[in-house]
């Protein structure tokens, strides 16, 4: 929704003003420089990258979407269900959790959550360490390693779209200024065409790099710095799911394993330490109950 607001604002911004200035907007519809600068960027954009490339992009924006609902509640909510895991492991033992985390729709642990439940990704980092830590094959610093590669991998694979799109946007007013001297090859070729008929093509032709412009940092760019931020929000999440984890294969109660997953996050989204506590309090009450 951000992004569509930025565009608008984009859009009156720009033609409000050359419209205020004075300027007709009828001269700057040039459908061929748009079909000349879009095809460009296309082909640009397919031939810079190689089918594992463009899958990738093309699968990036409903992957990332999701991130979008990252904020404080997402953030409580995933440390409710690590504070109830790590409590059942306190009181049970590894195997107490293991048909929690083989069958997480079936949990009624999970079930408690359903914003958690319903994010495949952070379901599979997290109930994937988990089998980790049930197994008790390995040791803290292995399993702390492994979450590492994991995050990286993640941050590499969700980069290569943000690259892809942002290079186009880079390329867009390369390719404005090829549709511009496209109509100005159009415009001298035209050596008998009048002082007013000339003029008009030049405007037109001037037009392309107008648009390439517009098109590379006001809409091609904002989609890539929008890519990264979701990727970056993601990776957030599973840094809270890391530190959280190894606090509690170090020995700390649940609490306070909960704690350092807290630290994990930003500032601005990270919930204070009495709030957190309360949420907690509620969270352990509600397994109480249980």
């Amino acid at each position: 929704m951000l992004i569509l607001i930025g565009y608008v604002v984009v859009i009156l911004c720009v033609f409000g003003g050359y419209v205020l200035a004075g300027g007709h907007l009828g001269p700057l519809y040039q459908p061929t420089e748009l079909l000349m600068i879009g095809g460009a960027g296309l082909g640009a954009f397919i031939a810079a990258n190689n089918g594992k490339a463009l899958k990738a992009t093309f699968k990036i924006f409903p992957k990332l979407r999701r991130t979008k609902k990252y904020n404080k509640t997402m953030y409580m909510e995933l440390m409710a269900v690590q504070y109830k895991l790590l409590s059942k492991v306190r009181r049970e033992g590894m195997l107490g959790i293991e048909r929690d985390i083989d069958d997480p729709q079936q949990s009624a642990l999970f079930q408690e959550h359903p914003i958690v439940l319903g994010d495949p990704m952070l379901m599979n980092f997290l109930t994937d360490y988990l089998r980790l830590m049930v197994s008790g094959g390995m040791d803290p610093m292995e399993i702390d390693e492994l979450m590492l590669h994991e995050i990286e991998a993640f941050e590499q694979e969700a980069h290569i779209p943000v690259d892809a799109i942002a290079k186009v946007g880079d390329a867009m007013p390369a390719f404005g200024i090829v549709a511009a001297v496209m109509g100005v090859v159009k415009a001298l070729s035209s050596a008998d065409a009048g002082p007013e008929e000339m003029g008009v093509m030049i405007a037109h032709a001037l037009v392309g790099t107008f648009l390439g412009i517009l098109l590379g940092y006001g809409f091609v760019n904002p989609v890539a710095s929008s890519l990264e931020r979701q990727a970056k929000e993601a990776e957030k999440m599973l840094q809270c799911i890391r530190v959280t984890l190894l606090a509690s294969l170090h020995g700390y109660a649940p609490q306070l394993a909960v704690e350092f997953g807290r630290k994990a996050l930003h500032s601005t989204e990270r919930p204070g330490f009495t709030e957190l506590e309360e949420y907690v309090r509620n969270a352990k009450a509600g397994a109480t109950v249980e």
